[in-house]
């Protein structure tokens, strides 16, 4: 299991378009293979960042799956005008857990 954190700067003014076109793309990303959850996050200091979590069970999933697919254009067309500048997309592996 993989997770792609992106930190996802919206223009001032546009969250509530943002997050009403994130429910609506968040469709198409949870019906990917290889899928395994999202969580989308707000900041409380900065209102326009957001932060995105996704659990990928391969990398390759998100990167050649997701990305080379015909959804992601879709995915792309709702969301990508939003950002200002365009977001990092990075990926991490798990080290340590604490419960």
């Amino acid at each position: 299991m993989i997770t792609e954190h992106a930190l996802l700067p919206v223009r001032p003014g546009q969250e509530a378009a943002f997050e009403a076109a994130f429910r609506e793309a968040s469709a198409i990303i949870s019906a990917m293979p290889g899928f395994g959850g999202l969580s989308l996050s707000r900041c409380m200091e900065q209102g326009s960042k957001y932060l995105l979590l996704v659990e990928w069970d391969r990398l390759e999933d998100h990167t050649e799956g997701f990305r080379g697919s015909s959804e992601y254009q879709q995915w792309k067309k709702l969301l990508h005008h939003f950002y200002e500048p365009f977001p990092v997309v990075e990926h991490y592996s798990q080290v340590f857990i604490a419960t």
